[in-house]
């Protein structure tokens, strides 16, 4: 089992910057794909971005592309979403991911433990 624990999450003006994190315990990350979902109030969960194991492959959803990085340390079992250049539309919960199946990684099903999330809130 990995535990997930989102933290970072908070209020922004649009146009601002966050960092969320996501900090793994009682197993090792570095051999999973991580990903970051959101979830905001009435809509479901999207993807938004993946990281491979060893870094060496992301995904980004189209609508966070180029404002949005996600970044891992697996020395410190931690993975990272830089957000930039805030909208009022990122407004949702970010949650935090490990995919343990061969299913695409922009997928929901494809992962297997989740955190609890995190809200991130977007003023305009």
């Amino acid at each position: 089992q990995v535990q997930l624990v989102e933290s970072g999450g908070g209020l922004m003006q649009a146009g601002g910057s966050l960092r969320i994190s996501c900090a793994a315990s009682r197993r090792t990350i570095s051999v999973y794909t991580m990903g970051w979902f959101r979830q905001a109030v009435g809509k479901e969960r999207e993807f938004v971005a993946a990281i491979s194991w060893r870094a060496s492959r992301t995904y980004y959803a189209e609508s966070v592309k180029g404002r949005f990085t996600i970044s891992r340390d697996n020395a410190k079992n931690t993975v990272y979403l830089q957000m930039n250049s805030l909208k009022p539309e990122d407004t949702a919960v970010y949650y935090c991911a490990a995919k343990g199946t061969l299913l695409p990684a922009t997928q929901v099903p494809a992962y297997d433990y989740w955190g609890q999330g995190t809200q991130v809130t977007v003023s305009s």
